[in-house]
Protein backbone atom coordinates (compact mmCIF):
# COMPACT_ATOMS: atom_id res chain seq x y z
CA UNK A 1 0.00 0.00 0.00
CA UNK A 2 1.46 3.44 -0.95
CA UNK A 3 -0.18 6.69 0.81
CA UNK A 4 0.75 10.53 -0.59
CA UNK A 5 0.52 13.90 1.16
CA UNK A 6 1.82 16.43 2.75
CA UNK A 7 4.06 14.44 5.06
CA UNK A 8 4.73 16.42 8.80
CA UNK A 9 7.97 15.13 10.02
CA UNK A 10 7.93 16.43 13.80
CA UNK A 11 11.45 14.86 14.62
CA UNK A 12 13.14 17.17 11.65
CA UNK A 13 10.73 19.83 11.71
CA UNK A 14 9.31 19.86 8.34
CA UNK A 15 6.73 19.24 5.84
CA UNK A 16 7.28 18.06 2.77
CA UNK A 17 5.28 16.30 -0.54
CA UNK A 18 5.86 12.48 0.08
CA UNK A 19 4.73 8.88 -0.36
CA UNK A 20 4.79 6.25 2.13
CA UNK A 21 4.90 2.32 1.85
CA UNK A 22 3.26 0.36 4.29
CA UNK A 23 3.93 -3.72 4.17
CA UNK A 24 2.41 -5.98 6.67
CA UNK A 25 1.16 -3.15 9.08
CA UNK A 26 4.79 -1.07 8.74
CA UNK A 27 6.10 1.87 6.91
CA UNK A 28 9.03 -0.05 5.14
CA UNK A 29 9.92 2.88 3.26
CA UNK A 30 8.89 6.85 3.20
CA UNK A 31 10.11 9.27 -0.25
CA UNK A 32 10.33 12.21 -1.26
CA UNK A 33 7.67 12.33 -4.36
CA UNK A 34 6.26 15.47 -6.58
CA UNK A 35 1.95 14.93 -6.17
CA UNK A 36 -1.15 16.96 -6.44
CA UNK A 37 -2.43 15.95 -2.95
CA UNK A 38 -3.24 18.51 -0.30
CA UNK A 39 -4.29 16.21 2.87
CA UNK A 40 -1.35 16.55 5.33
CA UNK A 41 -0.28 13.54 6.94
CA UNK A 42 1.41 13.32 9.95
CA UNK A 43 1.22 10.67 13.28
CA UNK A 44 -1.69 9.98 15.30
CA UNK A 45 -3.08 11.69 18.51
CA UNK A 46 -2.44 9.53 21.90
CA UNK A 47 -4.71 10.58 24.94
CA UNK A 48 -1.85 10.30 27.59
CA UNK A 49 -4.59 10.23 30.32
CA UNK A 50 -7.58 8.70 30.20
CA UNK A 51 -10.58 6.86 31.80
CA UNK A 52 -12.24 5.07 29.24
CA UNK A 53 -15.46 4.15 32.12
CA UNK A 54 -15.89 8.16 31.92
CA UNK A 55 -16.72 7.95 28.19
CA UNK A 56 -19.62 5.42 29.44
CA UNK A 57 -18.54 3.09 26.72
CA UNK A 58 -16.77 -0.19 26.65
CA UNK A 59 -13.16 0.51 25.18
CA UNK A 60 -14.38 -0.96 22.08
CA UNK A 61 -17.16 1.61 21.47
CA UNK A 62 -14.82 4.12 22.79
CA UNK A 63 -12.69 3.50 20.01
CA UNK A 64 -14.90 3.82 16.91
CA UNK A 65 -15.78 7.76 18.53
CA UNK A 66 -11.89 8.10 19.33
CA UNK A 67 -10.76 7.19 15.38
CA UNK A 68 -12.66 9.88 13.85
CA UNK A 69 -10.49 12.25 15.40
CA UNK A 70 -7.65 11.01 14.95
CA UNK A 71 -6.59 9.50 18.13
CA UNK A 72 -4.72 6.20 17.83
CA UNK A 73 -3.98 5.21 21.07
CA UNK A 74 -5.01 6.15 24.77
CA UNK A 75 -3.05 5.47 27.76
CA UNK A 76 -6.17 4.20 30.51
CA UNK A 77 -6.50 4.37 33.83
CA UNK A 78 -9.29 1.11 34.79
CA UNK A 79 -9.47 2.46 38.46
CA UNK A 80 -13.61 3.05 37.90
CA UNK A 81 -14.84 -0.24 37.18
CA UNK A 82 -11.45 -1.82 39.44
CA UNK A 83 -13.14 -0.05 42.11
CA UNK A 84 -16.54 -1.88 41.17
CA UNK A 85 -15.57 -4.98 40.17
CA UNK A 86 -11.34 -5.32 41.30
CA UNK A 87 -8.57 -6.99 39.01
CA UNK A 88 -11.71 -8.66 36.92
CA UNK A 89 -12.94 -5.37 36.00
CA UNK A 90 -9.18 -4.49 34.65
CA UNK A 91 -9.31 -7.99 32.71
CA UNK A 92 -12.61 -6.96 31.11
CA UNK A 93 -11.48 -3.81 29.51
CA UNK A 94 -7.65 -5.24 28.60
CA UNK A 95 -9.87 -8.10 26.85
CA UNK A 96 -12.70 -5.94 25.00
CA UNK A 97 -10.29 -3.57 24.09
CA UNK A 98 -8.05 -6.26 22.37
CA UNK A 99 -10.63 -7.18 20.01
CA UNK A 100 -10.06 -3.97 18.37
CA UNK A 101 -6.86 -2.36 16.30
CA UNK A 102 -7.58 0.62 18.41
CA UNK A 103 -4.59 0.64 20.92
CA UNK A 104 -5.29 0.83 24.05
CA UNK A 105 -2.85 0.73 26.78
CA UNK A 106 -3.99 0.10 30.67
CA UNK A 107 -2.54 0.71 33.59
CA UNK A 108 -2.47 -0.97 36.91
CA UNK A 109 -5.15 0.94 39.35
CA UNK A 110 -2.85 2.03 42.05
CA UNK A 111 -5.85 2.76 44.94
CA UNK A 112 -8.70 0.73 44.71
CA UNK A 113 -10.33 2.11 46.35
CA UNK A 114 -9.27 5.37 46.32
CA UNK A 115 -9.61 6.06 50.32
CA UNK A 116 -10.30 4.33 53.47
CA UNK A 117 -13.15 6.60 54.24
CA UNK A 118 -15.69 5.12 51.32
CA UNK A 119 -17.21 2.07 50.67
CA UNK A 120 -15.75 0.18 47.33
CA UNK A 121 -16.81 -3.16 45.50
CA UNK A 122 -13.00 -4.17 45.69
CA UNK A 123 -9.33 -4.08 46.55
CA UNK A 124 -6.39 -4.17 44.76
CA UNK A 125 -3.31 -4.86 47.23
CA UNK A 126 0.47 -4.49 46.72
CA UNK A 127 0.47 -8.57 46.33
CA UNK A 128 -2.46 -7.87 43.13
CA UNK A 129 -0.71 -5.31 41.91
CA UNK A 130 2.74 -6.75 41.67
CA UNK A 131 0.76 -9.78 39.50
CA UNK A 132 -0.49 -7.18 37.44
CA UNK A 133 2.77 -5.42 36.99
CA UNK A 134 3.92 -8.72 35.82
CA UNK A 135 1.31 -8.94 32.95
CA UNK A 136 2.74 -7.29 29.80
CA UNK A 137 -0.49 -5.80 29.04
CA UNK A 138 -0.33 -3.47 31.78
CA UNK A 139 1.61 -0.81 30.96
CA UNK A 140 2.14 1.69 33.99
CA UNK A 141 1.09 2.05 37.69
CA UNK A 142 -1.85 3.96 37.53
CA UNK A 143 -2.28 7.61 39.09
CA UNK A 144 -0.93 7.60 42.87
CA UNK A 145 -3.44 9.51 44.48
CA UNK A 146 -3.28 8.42 47.44
CA UNK A 147 -0.51 11.70 47.91
CA UNK A 148 -0.74 11.60 51.44
CA UNK A 149 0.43 7.50 51.89
CA UNK A 150 2.68 8.58 49.68
CA UNK A 151 4.17 11.48 52.01
CA UNK A 152 3.59 10.02 55.15
CA UNK A 153 5.77 6.27 53.94
CA UNK A 154 2.32 3.97 53.75
CA UNK A 155 3.83 0.61 54.11
CA UNK A 156 1.81 -0.74 51.31
CA UNK A 157 1.41 2.53 48.73
CA UNK A 158 5.39 2.47 48.85
CA UNK A 159 5.18 -1.56 47.85
CA UNK A 160 3.03 -0.90 44.79
CA UNK A 161 5.60 1.83 43.54
CA UNK A 162 8.55 -0.53 44.19
CA UNK A 163 6.70 -3.42 42.16
CA UNK A 164 6.38 -0.70 39.16
CA UNK A 165 9.96 0.30 39.36
CA UNK A 166 10.88 -3.62 39.39
CA UNK A 167 9.50 -4.31 36.19
CA UNK A 168 10.86 -0.74 34.86
CA UNK A 169 7.18 0.85 34.31
CA UNK A 170 6.44 4.23 34.97
CA UNK A 171 4.40 5.97 38.09
CA UNK A 172 1.78 8.28 37.14
CA UNK A 173 0.91 11.07 39.46
CA UNK A 174 -2.10 13.22 41.16
CA UNK A 175 -0.95 15.32 43.34
CA UNK A 176 -3.20 18.28 43.16
CA UNK A 177 -2.08 21.65 44.70
CA UNK A 178 1.16 19.69 46.03
CA UNK A 179 4.08 22.11 46.28
CA UNK A 180 7.03 22.98 48.32
CA UNK A 181 8.96 19.93 49.96
CA UNK A 182 5.71 17.94 49.90
CA UNK A 183 5.83 17.48 46.05
CA UNK A 184 9.63 17.28 46.11
CA UNK A 185 8.88 14.44 48.23
CA UNK A 186 6.05 12.62 46.05
CA UNK A 187 8.46 13.21 43.29
CA UNK A 188 11.88 11.43 44.72
CA UNK A 189 9.47 8.32 45.61
CA UNK A 190 9.51 7.63 41.84
CA UNK A 191 6.15 9.54 40.00
CA UNK A 192 6.55 10.82 36.74
CA UNK A 193 3.47 12.52 35.51
CA UNK A 194 0.65 14.82 37.18
CA UNK A 195 -2.32 15.62 35.32
CA UNK A 196 -4.16 17.91 38.24
CA UNK A 197 -2.36 20.82 37.95
CA UNK A 198 -5.00 23.85 38.06
CA UNK A 199 -2.48 26.90 37.97
CA UNK A 200 0.44 27.53 36.04
CA UNK A 201 2.56 28.01 39.09
CA UNK A 202 1.74 25.26 40.13
CA UNK A 203 2.71 22.72 36.57
CA UNK A 204 5.78 25.56 36.76
CA UNK A 205 7.16 24.36 40.35
CA UNK A 206 6.75 20.41 38.79
CA UNK A 207 8.44 21.17 35.81
CA UNK A 208 11.09 22.56 36.83
CA UNK A 209 11.75 19.86 39.37
CA UNK A 210 11.62 16.99 37.04
CA UNK A 211 8.03 16.03 36.76
CA UNK A 212 5.76 15.44 32.58
CA UNK A 213 2.77 18.31 33.22
CA UNK A 214 -0.17 16.74 31.43
CA UNK A 215 -2.73 19.46 30.48
CA UNK A 216 -6.46 17.85 30.91
CA UNK A 217 -9.20 19.45 29.29
CA UNK A 218 -11.85 16.57 29.66
CA UNK A 219 -15.72 17.41 30.38
CA UNK A 220 -16.03 18.84 33.75
CA UNK A 221 -12.14 19.32 34.43
CA UNK A 222 -10.75 21.98 31.85
CA UNK A 223 -6.90 23.35 32.54
CA UNK A 224 -5.76 23.99 29.01
CA UNK A 225 -6.07 27.78 29.61
CA UNK A 226 -4.66 28.01 32.86
CA UNK A 227 -1.29 26.09 31.56
CA UNK A 228 -0.76 26.22 27.81
CA UNK A 229 1.45 29.22 27.91
CA UNK A 230 3.78 26.23 29.71
CA UNK A 231 3.97 24.47 26.18
CA UNK A 232 6.44 26.66 24.07
CA UNK A 233 9.55 26.61 26.77
CA UNK A 234 8.62 22.76 28.10
CA UNK A 235 7.39 20.75 25.18
CA UNK A 236 9.04 18.16 25.85
CA UNK A 237 7.94 17.46 29.16
CA UNK A 238 4.06 17.72 28.55
CA UNK A 239 1.20 16.15 26.73
CA UNK A 240 -2.52 16.51 26.36
CA UNK A 241 -5.25 14.14 27.96
CA UNK A 242 -9.17 14.49 28.67
CA UNK A 243 -8.59 12.58 31.72
CA UNK A 244 -12.62 12.08 31.99
CA UNK A 245 -15.04 12.49 28.85
CA UNK A 246 -18.83 12.28 28.20
CA UNK A 247 -19.83 10.90 25.29
CA UNK A 248 -21.80 13.33 23.94
CA UNK A 249 -18.12 15.46 23.63
CA UNK A 250 -16.50 12.68 22.52
CA UNK A 251 -18.66 12.77 19.27
CA UNK A 252 -17.59 16.29 19.19
CA UNK A 253 -13.72 16.24 19.15
CA UNK A 254 -10.60 14.90 20.88
CA UNK A 255 -6.65 15.10 21.13
CA UNK A 256 -7.19 17.20 17.96
CA UNK A 257 -9.40 20.43 19.20
CA UNK A 258 -6.35 20.83 21.72
CA UNK A 259 -4.24 21.17 19.05
CA UNK A 260 -6.36 23.40 16.90
CA UNK A 261 -6.85 25.53 19.86
CA UNK A 262 -2.86 26.01 20.69
CA UNK A 263 -2.14 26.84 16.85
CA UNK A 264 -4.91 29.42 17.74
CA UNK A 265 -2.57 30.73 19.81
CA UNK A 266 0.06 31.17 17.60
CA UNK A 267 2.04 28.08 19.20
CA UNK A 268 4.77 26.76 16.86
CA UNK A 269 3.11 23.49 15.10
CA UNK A 270 5.74 21.08 15.98
CA UNK A 271 6.40 21.58 19.47
CA UNK A 272 2.08 20.81 19.71
CA UNK A 273 2.65 17.85 17.31
CA UNK A 274 5.09 16.36 19.66
CA UNK A 275 3.05 17.38 22.62
CA UNK A 276 0.31 15.33 21.20
CA UNK A 277 1.83 12.62 19.33
CA UNK A 278 5.32 11.85 20.48
CA UNK A 279 5.66 12.06 24.04
CA UNK A 280 3.35 9.92 25.51
CA UNK A 281 4.90 7.47 23.43
CA UNK A 282 8.52 7.96 24.55
CA UNK A 283 7.16 8.20 27.77
CA UNK A 284 4.99 4.98 28.57
CA UNK A 285 7.15 2.89 25.66
CA UNK A 286 4.03 2.45 23.49
CA UNK A 287 3.84 0.41 20.42
CA UNK A 288 2.48 3.30 18.58
CA UNK A 289 4.46 4.77 15.17
CA UNK A 290 5.54 8.22 14.70
CA UNK A 291 5.73 8.30 11.26
CA UNK A 292 9.45 7.23 11.16
CA UNK A 293 10.41 3.76 8.43
CA UNK A 294 10.75 0.79 10.34
CA UNK A 295 7.46 1.99 12.49
CA UNK A 296 3.89 0.49 12.81
CA UNK A 297 1.74 2.44 10.29
CA UNK A 298 -0.11 4.30 12.48
CA UNK A 299 -0.72 7.85 10.96
CA UNK A 300 -3.42 10.38 10.36
CA UNK A 301 -4.60 12.38 7.18
CA UNK A 302 -6.12 15.93 8.10
CA UNK A 303 -7.46 18.58 6.05
CA UNK A 304 -5.24 21.15 7.46
CA UNK A 305 -3.22 21.95 10.31
CA UNK A 306 -4.83 24.90 11.76
CA UNK A 307 -8.14 22.36 12.53
CA UNK A 308 -7.06 18.88 12.61
CA UNK A 309 -10.09 17.86 10.54
CA UNK A 310 -9.72 14.16 10.73
CA UNK A 311 -9.98 12.31 6.84
CA UNK A 312 -8.47 8.94 7.42
CA UNK A 313 -6.90 7.32 10.28
CA UNK A 314 -4.70 4.05 9.85
CA UNK A 315 -3.73 1.57 12.70
CA UNK A 316 -1.13 -0.97 12.01
CA UNK A 317 -1.45 -0.10 8.18
CA UNK A 318 -5.19 -0.98 7.83
CA UNK A 319 -7.72 2.00 7.58
CA UNK A 320 -9.80 2.38 10.06
CA UNK A 321 -11.58 5.65 9.44
CA UNK A 322 -12.38 7.12 6.52
CA UNK A 323 -15.30 8.85 4.27
CA UNK A 324 -17.21 9.87 7.93
CA UNK A 325 -17.16 6.47 9.30
CA UNK A 326 -15.41 3.92 11.55
CA UNK A 327 -14.32 0.76 9.98
CA UNK A 328 -14.46 -1.04 13.20
CA UNK A 329 -16.73 -3.72 14.49
CA UNK A 330 -18.88 -4.48 17.15
CA UNK A 331 -17.66 -7.09 20.07
CA UNK A 332 -19.77 -8.92 21.87
CA UNK A 333 -19.23 -8.94 25.98
CA UNK A 334 -21.03 -9.59 28.99
CA UNK A 335 -22.33 -7.13 31.38
CA UNK A 336 -20.17 -7.46 34.57
CA UNK A 337 -21.88 -5.68 37.61
CA UNK A 338 -21.61 -5.64 41.28
CA UNK A 339 -25.53 -3.55 42.65
CA UNK A 340 -26.61 -4.86 45.71
CA UNK A 341 -29.26 -2.18 48.21
CA UNK A 342 -32.74 -2.05 48.37
CA UNK A 343 -34.73 0.63 47.52
CA UNK A 344 -35.17 3.88 49.84
CA UNK A 345 -37.65 5.59 51.27
CA UNK A 346 -37.95 9.50 51.96
CA UNK A 347 -37.40 9.22 55.25
CA UNK A 348 -34.02 8.25 54.71
CA UNK A 349 -32.66 11.57 53.78
CA UNK A 350 -33.95 13.03 56.37
CA UNK A 351 -31.25 14.99 58.38
CA UNK A 352 -32.54 15.69 62.22
CA UNK A 353 -30.94 19.31 63.11
CA UNK A 354 -31.64 22.61 64.95
CA UNK A 355 -27.92 23.86 63.90
CA UNK A 356 -28.06 27.15 62.58
CA UNK A 357 -25.31 27.16 60.24
CA UNK A 358 -23.57 24.07 58.01
CA UNK A 359 -20.93 23.61 55.90
CA UNK A 360 -21.52 23.65 52.37
CA UNK A 361 -19.49 22.43 49.25
CA UNK A 362 -18.88 25.19 46.67
CA UNK A 363 -18.39 23.25 43.40
CA UNK A 364 -17.01 25.15 40.39
CA UNK A 365 -17.49 25.18 37.22
CA UNK A 366 -15.09 23.05 35.41
CA UNK A 367 -13.16 22.44 37.85
CA UNK A 368 -13.06 18.90 40.61
CA UNK A 369 -11.67 21.15 43.32
CA UNK A 370 -14.40 22.58 45.28
CA UNK A 371 -14.74 25.58 48.03
CA UNK A 372 -15.99 25.16 51.67
CA UNK A 373 -18.79 27.47 52.91
CA UNK A 374 -20.28 28.30 55.93
CA UNK A 375 -24.07 29.26 54.92
CA UNK A 376 -27.61 29.55 57.35
CA UNK A 377 -29.36 26.23 57.49
CA UNK A 378 -33.16 25.93 56.51
CA UNK A 379 -34.67 23.59 58.91
CA UNK A 380 -38.34 22.32 58.11
CA UNK A 381 -40.20 20.14 61.03
CA UNK A 382 -36.77 19.37 62.61
CA UNK A 383 -34.96 18.38 59.14
CA UNK A 384 -32.53 20.52 57.15
CA UNK A 385 -34.05 20.87 53.53
CA UNK A 386 -32.93 22.27 50.33
CA UNK A 387 -33.38 25.60 49.82
CA UNK A 388 -33.37 26.97 45.64
CA UNK A 389 -34.16 30.48 46.88
CA UNK A 390 -30.28 30.43 47.79
CA UNK A 391 -29.07 27.72 45.66
CA UNK A 392 -28.24 25.43 48.37
CA UNK A 393 -29.06 22.18 47.78
CA UNK A 394 -29.24 18.47 49.50
CA UNK A 395 -27.25 16.29 48.37
CA UNK A 396 -26.92 12.36 49.14
CA UNK A 397 -24.27 9.85 48.53
CA UNK A 398 -25.95 6.10 48.86
CA UNK A 399 -23.82 2.57 49.10
CA UNK A 400 -24.57 0.75 46.40
CA UNK A 401 -22.80 -3.08 47.26
CA UNK A 402 -24.91 -2.44 50.94
CA UNK A 403 -27.70 -1.56 52.70
CA UNK A 404 -26.20 1.37 54.36
CA UNK A 405 -27.69 4.76 55.86
CA UNK A 406 -27.74 7.39 52.96
CA UNK A 407 -24.78 9.66 53.96
CA UNK A 408 -26.34 13.63 53.52
CA UNK A 409 -24.67 17.28 52.55
CA UNK A 410 -25.40 20.23 51.21
CA UNK A 411 -23.88 21.76 48.09
CA UNK A 412 -24.05 25.26 46.03
CA UNK A 413 -23.77 26.30 42.79
CA UNK A 414 -26.40 23.27 40.78
CA UNK A 415 -29.39 26.44 40.07
CA UNK A 416 -31.68 23.33 40.23
CA UNK A 417 -35.35 24.90 40.79
CA UNK A 418 -36.92 21.57 40.13
CA UNK A 419 -36.63 17.97 40.46
CA UNK A 420 -33.22 16.35 41.31
CA UNK A 421 -30.61 13.96 39.25
CA UNK A 422 -28.41 10.95 40.43
CA UNK A 423 -25.77 9.03 39.30
CA UNK A 424 -23.98 5.82 40.18
CA UNK A 425 -20.67 7.66 38.00
CA UNK A 426 -19.67 8.39 41.64
CA UNK A 427 -15.59 8.71 41.60
CA UNK A 428 -14.31 6.53 42.75
CA UNK A 429 -16.21 3.90 44.49
CA UNK A 430 -18.97 4.86 42.59
CA UNK A 431 -21.59 4.67 44.71
CA UNK A 432 -24.64 6.89 43.98
CA UNK A 433 -24.50 10.37 44.18
CA UNK A 434 -27.88 12.82 44.16
CA UNK A 435 -28.14 15.98 44.29
CA UNK A 436 -32.00 17.75 44.34
CA UNK A 437 -34.78 20.41 45.25
CA UNK A 438 -36.37 18.12 48.33
CA UNK A 439 -35.92 14.65 49.83
CA UNK A 440 -39.11 13.02 47.81
CA UNK A 441 -37.31 14.53 44.50
CA UNK A 442 -34.04 12.72 45.65
CA UNK A 443 -35.22 9.31 46.50
CA UNK A 444 -36.83 9.16 43.42
CA UNK A 445 -34.42 9.61 41.45
CA UNK A 446 -32.03 7.39 43.86
CA UNK A 447 -34.19 4.72 43.19
CA UNK A 448 -33.73 5.14 39.52
CA UNK A 449 -30.73 4.23 39.56
CA UNK A 450 -31.39 1.31 41.85
CA UNK A 451 -33.85 -0.34 39.87
CA UNK A 452 -31.69 0.26 36.37
CA UNK A 453 -28.59 -1.21 38.36
CA UNK A 454 -26.44 1.00 37.69
CA UNK A 455 -27.00 4.49 35.30
CA UNK A 456 -27.77 8.63 35.13
CA UNK A 457 -31.29 10.21 35.26
CA UNK A 458 -33.14 13.36 36.28
CA UNK A 459 -36.67 13.00 37.77
CA UNK A 460 -38.87 15.91 38.33
CA UNK A 461 -43.04 16.09 38.89
CA UNK A 462 -43.88 15.20 35.44
CA UNK A 463 -40.95 13.60 33.97
CA UNK A 464 -38.78 10.63 34.87
CA UNK A 465 -35.64 10.07 32.69
CA UNK A 466 -33.14 6.99 33.10
CA UNK A 467 -30.01 5.92 30.84
CA UNK A 468 -29.11 2.74 32.13
CA UNK A 469 -25.47 1.78 32.43
CA UNK A 470 -25.45 -2.05 32.95
CA UNK A 471 -21.53 -2.45 32.63
CA UNK A 472 -20.23 -2.69 36.18
CA UNK A 473 -23.09 0.39 36.78
CA UNK A 474 -20.74 2.70 34.94
CA UNK A 475 -20.86 2.13 31.32
CA UNK A 476 -23.30 1.14 28.15
CA UNK A 477 -23.78 -1.84 26.29
CA UNK A 478 -25.06 0.80 23.21
CA UNK A 479 -22.73 2.25 20.66
CA UNK A 480 -21.25 5.73 21.11
CA UNK A 481 -23.83 7.47 19.19
CA UNK A 482 -26.60 6.36 20.82
CA UNK A 483 -25.37 6.61 24.64
CA UNK A 484 -24.34 10.29 23.17
CA UNK A 485 -27.63 11.20 22.25
CA UNK A 486 -29.55 9.86 25.26
CA UNK A 487 -26.72 12.02 27.33
CA UNK A 488 -27.36 14.85 25.19
CA UNK A 489 -30.97 15.01 26.25
CA UNK A 490 -30.16 14.04 29.73
CA UNK A 491 -28.28 17.16 30.25
CA UNK A 492 -30.67 19.10 28.78
CA UNK A 493 -33.35 18.05 31.04
CA UNK A 494 -31.28 18.95 33.83
CA UNK A 495 -30.38 22.19 32.44
CA UNK A 496 -34.38 22.88 31.85
CA UNK A 497 -34.50 22.39 35.55
CA UNK A 498 -32.52 24.70 36.41
CA UNK A 499 -29.19 23.47 36.58
CA UNK A 500 -26.26 25.95 35.59
CA UNK A 501 -23.61 24.18 35.03
CA UNK A 502 -22.01 23.07 31.89
CA UNK A 503 -21.85 19.47 32.69
CA UNK A 504 -23.55 18.81 35.28
CA UNK A 505 -23.32 14.99 35.52
CA UNK A 506 -19.49 15.45 35.00
CA UNK A 507 -19.27 18.00 38.14
CA UNK A 508 -21.76 15.72 40.03
CA UNK A 509 -19.95 12.49 39.72
CA UNK A 510 -16.55 14.28 41.10
CA UNK A 511 -18.39 15.65 44.78
CA UNK A 512 -17.66 12.05 46.26
CA UNK A 513 -14.12 12.31 44.86
CA UNK A 514 -11.93 12.41 48.44
CA UNK A 515 -8.88 13.10 47.19
CA UNK A 516 -9.43 16.51 45.57
CA UNK A 517 -9.74 19.40 47.91
CA UNK A 518 -11.35 20.90 49.79
CA UNK A 519 -14.54 19.29 50.42
CA UNK A 520 -16.62 16.53 49.56
CA UNK A 521 -19.11 13.45 50.68
CA UNK A 522 -18.46 9.47 50.75
CA UNK A 523 -21.08 7.09 51.39
CA UNK A 524 -19.67 7.41 55.07
CA UNK A 525 -20.29 11.29 55.46
CA UNK A 526 -18.86 14.57 55.07
CA UNK A 527 -15.51 14.16 54.29
CA UNK A 528 -12.40 17.47 54.08
CA UNK A 529 -10.09 16.41 51.57
CA UNK A 530 -7.66 19.35 52.57
CA UNK A 531 -6.97 17.82 55.92
CA UNK A 532 -7.98 13.96 54.70
CA UNK A 533 -10.73 13.18 57.44
CA UNK A 534 -14.09 13.50 57.95
CA UNK A 535 -16.06 17.05 59.16
CA UNK A 536 -19.36 17.90 60.54
CA UNK A 537 -22.29 18.91 58.32
CA UNK A 538 -23.65 21.01 61.35
CA UNK A 539 -21.65 24.19 63.02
Amino acid sequence: MKIQGQLVDIQNKRIYKGEITVEAGKIVAIEERDHAVETFILPGFVDAHIHIESSMLVPSEFAKLAVTHGTVSTVSDPHEIANVLGVKGVEFMIENGKQTPFKFNFGAPSCVPATEFESAGAVIDADAIKTLMANPDIKYLAEMMNYPGVLFDDEQVLEKIKWAKHYNKPVDGHAPGLKGEAITKYIAAGISTDHECFTYEEALEKLQKGMKVIIREGSAAKNFDALIDLLPEYYENIMFCSDDKHPDDLMINHINALCARAIAKQMDLFKVLQVACVNPVKHYNLDVGLLQKGDAADFIMVKDLIDFKTVATYIDGNCVYSEGKAHIKDVAFENLNNFNTDLKTVEDFRYESTAKNIRVIACLDGELVTHEIITESLIDNGNLVSNTKTDVLKMTVVNRYQNQKPAVAFIKNFGLKEGAIASSVGHDSHNIIAVGVNDAEICKAVNAIIEAQGGICAVNNTNSKTVALPVAGIMSDKDGYTIGKQYAELDQMAKAMGCTLKAPYMTLSFMALLVIPALKLSDKGLFNGTDFKFTPLEV
